[in-house]
């Protein structure tokens, strides 16, 4: 049996300038938005065609504002409803940290709906590109809370030879690096799978169907990454042992199989349901 290894004491803030500080966090948002901008504009002109490319780029700041909004406010209801019902001015106060994916996603969801009906766009059409980028940011937003050392994992048994001990536990107790897991699961992985399935043409005539795979990815990916994570102090476990992060979950799995099932029964979109290319 060896010994767990250390947490590497990163330092949250990659660069000062002045009064003003870059942090993991926030540069791993803006390399997700970018970069998944960025292959948006390559798939979305893949056949059927969805969107042109300007509206592409238009989306850029409908889906920044989805993320960090619908992140923000998702985390104040599902997570502390109570403080920042108590606190409204504190909802402001992001860079004490507090953001969810869920509540994300509704947000991106909101912003897609809004966005695909100004501009005449197939709204599951151009949700099904969305789907195939969004696991690159995931993957980031991960790798950003191991580098702050938060959102940590469950103690993990003597024989694990990457139990890792994190200092800001307090308790000096081996645990899972669970954002580690969840990095893997949630991006790399989702990545792979959602992207093989984008690649058949048939798959993405049928809109919806990239989707529903990546709901039920993320969801089942999500839900198996929470039995390694510590829940919430101030939450802990709720119904039936299982965490908020699996119960959100769930809807996102059923939303997902009913994508997957309605997309078969339409049929391949036709050409006059795509957007034309510019």
């Amino acid at each position: 049996m060896s010994a767990p290894l250390q947490f590497p004491q990163f330092d949250p803030v990659l660069l000062h300038l002045g009064p003003l500080s870059i942090r993991w966090y926030a540069l791993a948002y803006i390399v997700g938005l970018v970069t998944g901008w960025q292959v948006m504009r390559r798939i979305t002109r893949w056949p059927p065609a969805v969107a042109t490319l300007a509206q592409t780029d238009d989306f850029l700041t409908w889906a920044t504002l989805g993320v960090v909004l619908g992140g923000r406010l998702g985390y104040c209801l599902f997570y502390q409803p109570g403080y920042y019902l108590a606190h409204p001015l504190q909802v402001l106060a992001v860079w004490t940290g507090g953001m969810s994916f869920h509540g994300g996603m509704l947000g991106v969801v909101t912003a897609i709906v809004l966005f695909c009906r100004q501009n005449g766009i197939p709204i599951l059409g151009f949700a099904d590109r969305m789907a195939m980028v969004t696991p690159i940011g995931l993957g980031l937003g991960r790798i950003a809370n191991f580098i702050n050392g938060e959102l940590w994992g469950r103690p993990a048994p003597d024989w694990l030879p990457w139990r890792m001990v994190f200092p800001r536990t307090g308790d000096f107790v081996p645990r899972h690096p669970s954002q580690i897991y969840q990095a893997l699961m949630e991006g790399l992985l989702l990545f792979l799978v959602v992207w093989a399935f984008g690649q058949r043409a048939a798959v993405r005539a049928r809109f919806g169907m990239l989707t529903g795979i990546f709901l039920v990815g993320y969801g089942t990916a999500r839900i198996m990454g929470e039995f390694f994570r510590e829940p919430d102090g101030f939450l802990g476990y709720l119904w039936a042992g299982a965490t908020m992060g699996q119960l959100l979950s769930i809807p996102m799995i059923l939303a997902g199989a009913a994508l997957i099932a309605y997309a078969r029964q339409r049929g391949p979109a036709l050409l006059a349901d795509a957007a034309p290319v510019a």
